[in-house]
């Protein structure tokens, strides 16, 4: 009888034989079980986060916490060049297909420790930044709200940067360096931005930052998988197709978020409105009576004399102020700017009363009006973004 003969493979992809490692390279169709695993074993051992993943994850987060501080976009980009290989994320997309309960939660728990150190550097810069204010300082902070906003381009660079990120991961791992700084700029920017606001204090930057932040790794997660996919791996457990299940389920509420289906319902656009219904009242009529008129007694004509008319200032109307209600569509209120298009002032939260100053000033096709808060502080704003419940005068 023949006897089985089993080979055995290097830890090397390059010492294979050419066929091999030009399938290997592929994964598209591994010739048995063993080989399968050992290019399993090889990315596993990459996406495992290290000493330098955490090292370089604080050294981002304090870089780019500076760079919203002095209100930097280079800095920002610096600490994302700062920042590790983003390979974690594609350990967790990897323990998701491969259904590997113990690869996945270990990924995600470096992961969750690199964000945590990041988290940190925002708020230690976040907390500087609260004593510049109590000081008088004016801090422009455009970067940090800018960034703590959902956008189409932040989810497409996502999309690119986890890709090319995965399909580096299978192959060579230098390459992956250029698109995990996308990675690393769109998942730990946000996560800064909402420790900077917690310790600032400064609205519509915590907890904004930290919900960016979700979404930016479920999608990001979501793609690995996808990539994956296209590689030829599939979820071979229970606990595979759940967790994409999962992953799909968020992809197609972020989807729906942004496409601006939520609208629809929130504002009651095409849904039954009551109408109320007309009801009848009765008006008591008061019915006429007749009474008698007493005589009255007839006085005699006596001249008196009549003054002089004198002549009396009539004073003239006083134009009534216009009156506006904060109403930004989609966020929580308003940044008042000290002038159109300038610095930031303060900030406003919906329904608060505005009195629109007669001075306006068009720029780049968007009318700005000159208001007064309650609380008597002068700035410029959006005429979009105020709604006027009485005429002007």
């Amino acid at each position: 009888m023949p006897k089985h003969q089993s080979e055995s493979f290097p830890e090397d992809p390059d010492l294979l034989p050419p066929a091999r490692r030009r399938r290997a390279r592929r994964i598209l169709a591994p010739l048995d079980v063993d080989e399968r695993s050992l290019i399993l074993d090889q990315i596993a051992r990459r996406a495992s986060p290290s000493f330098d993943f955490f090292l370089f994850s604080a050294t981002c987060g304090l870089v780019m916490g500076i760079g919203l501080l002095l209100d930097a976009p280079a800095l920002l980009v610096l600490g994302a060049v700062f920042a590790p290989v983003m390979a974690p994320v594609t350990g967790i997309a990897l323990g998701t297909v491969v259904g590997s309960a113990r690869h996945f939660l270990r990924s995600m728990a470096g992961l969750i420790i690199g964000c945590c150190l990041v988290f940190l550097g925002g708020w230690i810069t976040g907390f500087v930044a609260k004593l510049l204010i109590q000081a008088g300082v004016v801090l422009k902070l455009s970067q940090a709200h800018y960034h703590a906003q959902i956008s189409w381009m932040g989810f497409l660079v996502i999309t690119i940067g986890a890709g090319l990120t995965m399909a580096a991961m299978l192959g060579n791992e230098r390459n992956a360096i250029a698109p995990s700084v996308a990675l690393a700029y769109e998942l730990y920017l946000p996560l800064v931005i909402a420790g900077f606001g917690i310790a600032s204090q400064q609205p519509f930057l915590w907890p904004d930052g930290l919900v960016v932040f979700a979404l930016h790794l479920a999608w990001s997660a979501l793609t690995g998988v996808i990539v994956l996919a296209l590689y030829g791996f599939r979820p071979l457990t229970l606990f595979g197709y759940t967790v994409s299940g999962t992953l799909i389920l968020a992809g197609i509420i972020i989807m729906i978020g942004l496409s601006g289906a939520g609208a629809v319902v929130g504002g009651k656009i095409g849904l039954p409105t009551a109408v109320p219904s007309a009801t009848l009242t009765l008006t008591p009529t008061l019915s006429p009576t007749v009474t008698p008129v007493p005589p009255t007694a007839t006085s005699t004509f006596t001249p008196t004399r009549t003054p002089k008319p004198t002549s009396t200032r009539t004073p003239l109307p006083s134009p009534t102020p216009v009156i506006a209600v904060v109403n930004a569509p989609g966020t929580e209120g308003i940044l008042l700017r000290s002038t159109p298009g300038g610095e930031i002032i303060k900030s406003y939260l919906n329904g608060i009363s505005m009195q629109i100053l007669p001075d306006s000033y068009l720029l780049n096709g968007s009318l700005w009006l000159h208001v007064i808060a309650p609380d008597g502080t002068e700035g410029w704003t959006l005429q979009s973004l105020l709604s006027t419940p009485t005429p002007s005068p």
